[in-house]
């Protein structure tokens, strides 16, 4: 510190006359531990001396001093004044009378006599938008009904599970046209409507985008400025908790998009806090994404490691999480992310990789798992940084998934191609296969892939609207049948015509349109077989849950592989055309005698197909074909899709 601090040094307060933080909470709290810290910082309803009021506890080491301000004072900054627990950097206040509902902020005086307006950190409820003051409120009295959810979690082993997340965005999911200018769905009204599309269509989970509180609605949730509120624009907490509590009923599980890798710059939230770069690193080649416009979070510090970890399991352990799909993970590992040469500081030995951060994922991952058996962790790393996933003893991360963003670049490019220029990339289709056993990994098709001007799924396909319909259903197809869980953004699955925005609902008048239904139908087939046969999640990694038949018709741009269960029972075979060419007199190899029954024809009349006969029992012959002593023969569509069970 340059200049001098301008407060005396406290003794600290003991047990009795501090109103809420101990010794053992500092002890804690500087020690990086404290994972239940929440419950002493920000604001919370208490009864001291006979008296009902709000105990406020804050964290800023370095303000001269720090006035609560409020409905309840008049917004005064000379009315209550906080007091300084000795060297602990916590200032803390006792307000009788203080009320639940009453909007308040800190008012922190820096080294530099300057006054700063600042929320709460660790505030559970914030004034809506374009307000940013945080809201007295009390979490701990909703009736939970969510038990036996819970209990079965506990026993999940979820990489031998199925495992389909439909992502959404609250805010343009639907809206009310009506109502006021957002028509935003309170929680409640949307964990109605969307628990009956999910239940219908037939997905595992949601994940949910932009819950913690944010200013700005075109960060879509990804620059927040309150880490312990869900955001106010659709209720209240107890209204969040209706949501997760709801869903949890119907079996529906539940993940957040969280985000530790930065925070944005609003005059309201954590940058400089107290005058100084507390929450973020203060050297700007570590504590700034240029091209994000945003502040790097500090991870050297224990008081902000501790606040992020914390964070983590109060959404878990309060909100009742299934998971948290971790945001930017790739940008927290490496010191030169989004950086050129000069602009970033390499670690202690020399590198690029961020060693705090590094140590902060271990610390996060091992203590939420420890802590709440059956929830998981997502990393969305999109390098090929190694051992995300594995344990943090073999020096792993210790994620339970990663996205697979390789797959998704390799298959989106490839979707993109016309048909005729598809047999030159044909190694981008099986090229996953080659490292899909390095990671427990999901597969997704997210929100990023359908903004910016980069089209909607359908609007990626080649060719005329009908032909684009038919891409997307083999794409699809071929999405459920490659090993790893999967992720479909909202309006993904009835072929969505416009990019996504978030100040707009989905499109879902083209739900009128047949071709749009069957798209629709043919996901909610694919959920369907996904979820029935155990061949589709239990071996994701393990090399031997799937087996290509052949990997190598790239002149015909077909595909053809065998997905197997643990044991061997409900098999299937998959055959994939990626080109407009009929092959009926196509003929495949198969890995043993046996009857092959027909459960998937994209051809049949429901998925927009001529809907003509077959057969849906196919009995292998003694004919080689792809290096197999056995084969069968179906007439393969133009773009057909043909799944086949045998035992």
């Amino acid at each position: 510190m340059t200049k001098e601090r301008k407060v005396k040094k406290r003794e600290i307060y003991d047990e009795e006359i501090s109103n809420v933080i101990t010794e053992n909470d500092i002890r804690l709290f500087k020690s990086g531990i404290h994972y239940e810290i929440y419950k002493k910082l920000g604001a919370h309803p208490k009864r001291i001396d006979d008296q009902d009021g709000i105990s406020f506890s804050v964290w800023a080491p370095n303000a001269q001093e720090i006035s609560v301000i409020g409905d309840f004072n008049g917004w005064d900054i000379e009315n209550n004044k906080m007091n300084p627990i000795g060297d602990s950097g916590i200032f803390e206040l006792f307000i009788p009378g203080a009320l639940i509902g009453q909007r308040y902020k800190y008012a922190i005086k820096t080294l530099n006599d300057e006054i700063l307006h600042k929320s709460d950190p660790y505030a559970n409820y914030s004034e809506r938008r374009p307000g940013n003051a945080s809201v007295v409120t009390d979490i701990s009295n909703f009736n939970w009904s969510d038990n036996q959810w819970l209990k079965k979690r506990q026993k999940l082993d979820l990489k031998k599970k199925p495992m389909s997340i439909y992502e959404v965005h609250i805010g343009s999911w639907k809206k009310h046209r009506n109502r006021d200018e957002d028509g935003f769905y309170n929680y409640k009204e949307f964990a109605h409507s969307l628990t009956e599309y999910i239940l219908d269509m037939g997905y595992t989970h949601v994940e949910l985008m932009g819950i913690a509180e944010y200013p700005f609605d075109g960060s879509w949730g990804y620059q927040v400025t309150g880490y312990y509120a869900p955001t106010s624009r659709y209720g209240t907490p107890e209204d969040f908790m209706y949501l997760i509590n709801y869903l949890h009923k119907n079996n529906i599980g539940v993940i957040l998009d969280w985000v530790p890798a930065h925070f944005p710059k609003d005059e309201h939230g954590l940058a400089e806090f107290d005058g100084t770069c507390l929450y973020e690193y203060s050297d700007k080649r570590k504590g700034e994404h240029a091209d994000w416009g945003t502040k790097v979070f500090d991870y050297e510090k224990p008081e902000v490691k501790n606040f992020l970890i914390a964070n983590a399991l109060f959404w878990i352990e309060n909100f009742h999480i299934d998971g948290l799909r971790v945001d930017a993970v790739s940008s927290m590992l490496y010191l030169d992310y989004g950086r050129c040469g000069g602009e970033w500081i390499p670690n202690k030995y020399g590198g690029n990789q961020n060693l705090e951060a590094i140590e902060f994922f271990k610390h996060l991952n091992t203590i939420a798992i420890r802590r709440n058996p059956g929830i998981m962790m997502i990393a969305e790393e999109s390098t090929a940084w190694p051992r995300v996933t594995d344990a943090a003893e073999n020096d792993g991360l210790n994620f339970t998934f990663k996205w697979n963003m390789g797959w998704m670049h390799d298959f989106l490019e490839y979707m993109k191609l016309d048909p005729y220029f598809r047999k030159d990339n044909h190694n981008k289709m099986t090229f996953s296969m080659s490292y899909n056993h390095s990671e427990e990994y999901i597969l997704v098709l997210s929100h990023d892939e359908v903004v910016h001007l980069k089209c909607s799924m359908i609007n990626k396909m080649p060719g005329e609207l009908e032909e684009k319909f038919k891409n997307l259903k083999v794409g699809y197809a071929f999405m459920f049948a490659h090993p790893g869980k999967k992720l479909l953004f909202m309006g993904q699955d009835f072929a969505q015509l416009r990019e996504w925005s978030e100040e707009r609902e989905l499109d879902w008048y083209l739900l009128a349109d047949e071709d749009h239904r069957h798209i629709n139908n043919f996901v909610k087939a694919l959920l369907k077989i996904y979820k029935k046969y155990s061949c589709m999640y239990e071996l994701d990694r393990n090399p031997n849950g799937f087996k290509w038949i052949n990997a190598n018709d790239n002149y015909r741009s077909i595909f053809s592989f065998v997905r197997y269960s643990e044991g061997m029972q409900n098999s299937l075979l998959f055959v994939l055309n990626f080109t407009p060419v009929e092959r009926p007199d196509y003929k495949v190899g198969v890995p043993e005698e046996n009857t092959y029954r027909l459960i998937l024809n994209s051809d049949d009349i429901e998925f927009g197909g001529k809907g003509e006969k077959r057969r849906r029992v196919y009995k292998a012959v003694k004919e080689d074909c792809d290096g197999y002593s056995y084969s069968i023969k179906y007439s393969l569509p133009a773009y057909g899709v043909a799944v086949f069970v045998f035992k």
